[in-house]
């Protein structure tokens, strides 16, 4: 297997229905094509401990301050036992929504204070839990999976059982829509915006030219 020197970390963004779970699974198989060793994951979720914290998350009543603890708590064990170590290995980390769900989610769409959550994130992600900027632990390319918030419920009618968030109406994910909105404009860079409501096919092709116009997905880029 293939491995970076640093390794690679992708997040999917997205309000529920747009469709980034779909394509995490093919971006997964082009990078293994290449040659890559990949570690896919999810959030709220990915470790034991966190996958129990999801549980509560999804489907237990409960505060704005209470569900943003709980989901920052999950996050850090998700950091420490899976992201950091396989990120050190060299590997290619696709994770299933990160931080910037909890600013569009919790943030936007509860409408719980900014500064509380950016002071969490610090303390989460940075390397010792210090808060300090310098070694925040962020993705190096975020897809954020733009779609209309009543499109989004018309794919996900049906499909399951809906968990608390998906049972949400649709005034609350134009909040969370503006919440990614939000956070894409402040890191530009970081972000790529993929339109929700192409076909399939096109959305893939847009997320392998956003992989490829940032170099991460080269042939024999690393061997």
């Amino acid at each position: 297997m293939r491995q970076s020197s640093q390794g690679l970390f992708i997040s999917f963004e997205g309000i529920d229905g747009a469709g980034k779970s779909t394509h995490i699974t093919g971006l997964s198989e082009a990078f293994i094509h290449k040659g890559y060793q990949v570690t896919l994951t999810r959030e709220p979720g990915g470790t034991r401990l966190a996958e129990k914290l999801r549980a509560l998350i999804l489907n237990d009543a409960m505060d704005a301050l209470t569900e943003s603890l709980l989901v920052f708590a999950a996050r850090r064990d998700h950091v420490e036992s899976v992201i950091r170590p396989a990120l050190a290995r060299g590997d290619v980390v696709l994770c299933d929504r990160f931080t910037d769900a909890t600013f569009a989610y919790q943030g936007a769409g509860r409408g719980f204070d900014l500064q509380v959550l950016t002071q969490l994130e610090h303390w989460v992600q940075s390397q010792a839990g210090r808060g300090l900027a310098g070694d925040l632990l962020q993705p190096n390319l975020t897809y954020w999976f733009d779609l209309a918030p009543a499109l989004a419920a018309e794919r996900l009618a049906g499909a399951r059982v809906p968990d608390k968030f998906e049972s949400q109406p649709v005034a609350f994910f134009e909040a969370v829509r503006g919440g990614y909105a939000a956070r894409a404009a402040a890191d530009p860079v970081r972000f790529a915006r993929i339109q929700g409501d192409q076909s399939k096919e096109q959305v893939f092709a847009d997320v392998l030219l956003a992989a490829q116009q940032r170099g991460f997905l080269q042939a024999n880029a690393h061997g």
